[in-house]
């Protein structure tokens, strides 16, 4: 059985365990750029009875046999607590300070409010679109707790909590949601599409996978600049089945990139199913293929996440290698505010998730279990948590909108003559017609 058991930690990547860190001049000389780690075919040999085929590793046989689909399955779920809170093995609990688990509940819980807020919002009329992350938190804060505030993020859609662990503020939430004149993206993305410059967060694109080849790139990057540093880049088990998903996957691999991939597989894509999307054991099973080291963990243990997302990026930033985690989770919310997710699933299987298994209460089990939080704790702090995210969501619905001629600006250095003939036709537009138009709701703009 141990045998068993050790062949299954090298193939999967479950080795996870609590080795000093390295140091900076072994981490720099071990993340030195290998131009000389192509894996070159063995000299030819034509008196050996062994294959000598460049795509493969193997080994000749004289009976027929097709490869079962489920030769890699039934991949473990790696988790630290039980549903009630209860840390299982003592050797995997991370031993985080008091502090810093009533900040990750903390941030799961605001990630809640805002979401329940802005929800509500979208369904009144007052924005456009919206996606929730109920259920999902801990994949957020567990992942974002794990990382460096200077490694790179490729987030899909459903990633706020990321953003949110970073220190983004709320009000620059609620003013990309509102596109108000405060909207980093400057009015120009729909809600939900995030992204900071200063905190490392790519900007959220709506084609679904197109993030996956492109923090391949990044990574490769990185590693050229031979910097400590890693990229992350989350997605879901639905975008696995895009072909960018291959193609990060394989480019990751034999460039030998330090890139997490963090595979959200909350049970559908949209309103598919997995058992519609892939015949195969999930996601895990995929990286062995690539030749990535994988793990499964348990997408609502936000200690499992943490360990498993900070062992990765140890190791990706030290052995310039790519990583793959399949977080396990459930999406409780609808897919966005265009979706009714009743036509699809019962009530009583999102009432179990909800109830019984989610990453807030079981976090909220284990402070509880440590007197660390009460239910005196816990009434101040949603009633405080409320109050700032109201606060936040009023002053963005009173703020103006971008200035129009924002349009126009950020594709080219110097505007082209084309532009500045439209830009010049838009005031002219408006000047003419401006009973027509509200221009006192637009910030400083003078046609």
């Amino acid at each position: 059985m141990a045998a068993v058991r050790s062949s299954m930690n090298k193939l999967y990547g479950l080795c996870f365990h609590h080795a000093a860190g390295l140091k900076a001049p072994r981490l720099l000389q071990n993340r030195a750029f290998r131009v000389g780690a192509v894996h070159h075919q063995q000299p030819f040999d034509s008196s050996l009875e062994k294959p000598q085929f460049p795509g493969a590793s193997a080994e000749f046989v004289d009976h027929l046999e097709f490869i079962q689909p489920n030769v890699i399955s039934g991949i473990p779920v790696y988790r630290v607590m039980d549903r009630q809170g209860n840390i299982i093995n003592p050797s995997q609990d991370p031993q985080l300070s008091k502090e810093t688990v009533l900040n990750f509940y903390q941030k799961m819980t605001l990630l809640n409010t805002m979401d329940r807020i802005l929800y509500e919002s979208q369904r009144q009329g007052r924005i456009s679109f919206y996606m929730t992350n109920y259920g999902e938190e801990g994949t957020h804060i567990g992942s974002a707790a794990a990382l460096d505030p200077n490694d790179l993020v490729f987030g899909q859609y459903r990633e706020a909590g990321v953003l949110m662990y970073r220190g983004f503020p709320l009000d620059l939430f609620m003013a990309q949601c509102y596109a108000n004149a405060d909207d980093l993206g400057k009015g120009r993305q729909m809600p939900v599409h995030y992204g900071s410059k200063d905190l490392n967060f790519v900007t959220i694109s709506s084609p679904l996978a197109t993030q996956i080849p492109q923090a391949a790139g990044a990574a490769y990057a990185v590693k050229r600049e031979n910097i400590n540093r890693a990229v992350i880049c989350y997605f879901g088990e639905g975008a696995a089945s895009e072909g960018d998903a291959h193609a990060g996957f394989n480019f990751s691999a034999t460039l030998e990139c330090p890139l997490i991939f963090f595979c959200r597989n909350n049970g559908y894509a949209i309103s598919t199913p997995t058992n519609e999307q892939y015949r195969g054991d999930g996601i895990a099973a995929r990286g062995p293929g690539y030749g990535m080291l994988s793990i499964r963990v348990d997408g609502n243990d936000v200690f499992a996440v943490y360990n498993a997302t900070k062992e990765a990026r140890r190791r990706a930033v030290a052995e310039n290698q790519p990583f793959l985690i399949e977080a396990m989770t459930y999406r409780i919310g609808h897919h966005s505010t265009s979706d009714d997710s009743s036509a699809y699933r019962s009530v009583d299987e999102v009432n179990y998730w909800d109830k019984q298994d989610h990453p807030i209460s079981r976090l909220r089990h284990y402070m509880t279990t440590r007197g660390w939080w009460s239910e005196d704790d816990e009434r101040s702090w949603r009633k405080q948590s409320r109050k700032t995210v109201m606060e936040a969501f009023e002053r963005a619905e009173k703020r103006q909108k971008p200035n129009p001629e924002l349009l126009f600006s950020d594709v080219y250095e110097e505007m082209t003559p084309a532009l500045n003939k439209q830009k010049e036709a838009l005031s002219r537009h408006v000047q003419q017609y401006k009973e027509h138009y509200p221009l006192d709701l637009f910030d400083k703009y003078l046609p």
